[in-house]
């Protein structure tokens, strides 16, 4: 005896007749599966299913992290990063402005490098605010002129004081 065996459209009989029976008894085939695994059946499905859905924002508490912009106009100040950079920041959107240089040093020397092509610096100041700040490149921070104080001279060079 040979079975021949063709391709033709559509499901093969036997699939349908197999999807009928179990949508016919699925009440069945859950209360059978729910009882042998102690109700770990109807669980899981239920896991799957919260995990399908998208986020719901109802009763979350959502915060903005972004800074809250005040004006379309700067407002620049110097800032010391913790790791030892020394920029001018816009006070109203947190965004670094110009890179100013470097504190750099031991910890029994520091000293603050303006950010020059000469010191290393990819990106560095324009000629005219070189000059502005030339005289300060070098300058020893130590207790009596420490990393606050610079920032505050450079501030007093850098932003216009409003009067």
């Amino acid at each position: 005896m040979v079975d021949i065996f063709s391709k033709r459209e559509g499901p093969r009989l036997e699939d349908v007749k197999a999807r009928r029976l179990l949508n016919q008894n699925a009440g069945t085939i859950r209360k059978l599966a729910d009882q042998i695994s102690n109700g770990g059946f109807t669980k899981m499905q239920a896991d799957q299913a919260r995990r399908r859905e998208g986020p719901k924002p109802e009763g979350l508490m959502i915060h903005d992290l972004k800074a809250r912009v005040s004006s379309d106009v700067p407002e620049p100040y110097v800032k010391v990063s913790l790791n030892n950079r020394v920029v001018l920041v816009d006070r109203s959107t947190g965004r670094q402005m110009q890179m100013l240089g470097e504190i750099r040093g031991s910890f029994l020397s520091k000293r603050f490098v303006l950010a020059t092509s000469d010191n290393g610096f990819f990106s560095p100041l324009d000629a005219e605010m070189q000059a502005v700040l030339a005289h300060l490149d070098g300058r020893e921070i130590t207790g009596e002129f420490t990393d606050r104080d610079l920032a505050q001279c450079l501030e007093d060079m850098l932003v216009p004081q409003d009067g």
